[in-house]
């Protein structure tokens, strides 16, 4: 009893946590529940507990812009290749030594939290969208399957497109909606994420609203570069922790 207890409480103070990342940031739930569920479970298990609050939050991020049509003619060819990748790649997280998946979940949490403090500004030429929208929505899918964590190199890239500050909140939430789905399909194919695993990922949605909501008004009485910086160094440290496990 005691043990289930514990358990309960750490999985509500996890999306609390997470959500009010994302309620101070506009994005993140799903890199910190998977990297703060990864150190007490495989994360097989932790992408299954995170998919209905993190499709909720971004379902709603999705439809909160004036731009879905637009975007969806322009972005299809990458979802599409999100879908396929993460579907291929969706057996990777199941199959895997729980050790060696945990230690490619540190890797894409650092990688991505280098990415966001040091922050390069680049941009994608017209011409070469055609081309490598599919690119990236492929790897991007691969990452999602092997490690559950779809920022990489999705968000980057997204970033790069020239879209206006409405329209890159609402392509992050139409690119991690589609992440979501696909690994939620892979993860129900390889058996590792069961129907009666459904109640507990959607009992997640009420602590990470909350903590949305609690992070929305911290907003404003905090630095929000500072609260990002410390949460990227935050990713960091938690990246190594998971990344030294197969090594000693």
């Amino acid at each position: 009893m005691h043990d289930t207890t514990l358990y309960l409480l750490l999985l509500v103070g996890t999306f609390l946590a997470a959500g009010l990342v994302k309620g101070v940031t506009g994005m993140g739930l799903p890199t910190v529940a998977m990297g703060l569920l990864g150190t007490l479970m495989s994360p097989a298990a932790a992408a299954a507990m995170l998919i209905v609050p993190s499709f909720v939050t971004n379902l709603w991020q999705l439809f909160s812009g004036p731009a879905l049509a637009p975007l969806l003619r322009r972005l299809w060819p990458m979802m599409l290749c999100i879908l396929a990748g993460t579907l291929a790649a969706s057996t990777l997280l199941v199959v895997a030594n729980p050790l060696w998946s945990g230690f490619w979940l540190g890797i894409a949490l650092i990688a991505y939290a280098l990415y966001a403090l040091l922050a390069p500004a680049f941009t994608v030429a017209a011409r070469a969208e055609n081309w490598l929208s599919p690119v990236v929505g492929l790897v991007t899918g691969v990452v999602t399957g092997a490690t559950g964590v779809f920022v990489m190199p999705a968000v980057p890239y997204l970033g790069s497109l020239n879209l206006s500050r409405d329209e890159l909140v609402q392509a992050l939430g139409l690119s991690f909606s589609v992440s979501t789905l696909a690994l939620a399909i892979g993860l129900y194919w390889h058996g590792a994420f069961q129907v009666g695993q459904f109640g507990t990922s959607a009992a997640a949605v009420v602590p990470a609203l909350l903590g949305m909501w609690l992070g929305q008004r911290l907003r404003a009485r905090i630095s929000p570069v500072r609260f990002r910086q410390s949460f990227m160094a935050f990713l960091i440290l938690l990246g190594l922790e998971l990344a030294s496990r197969p090594l000693f």
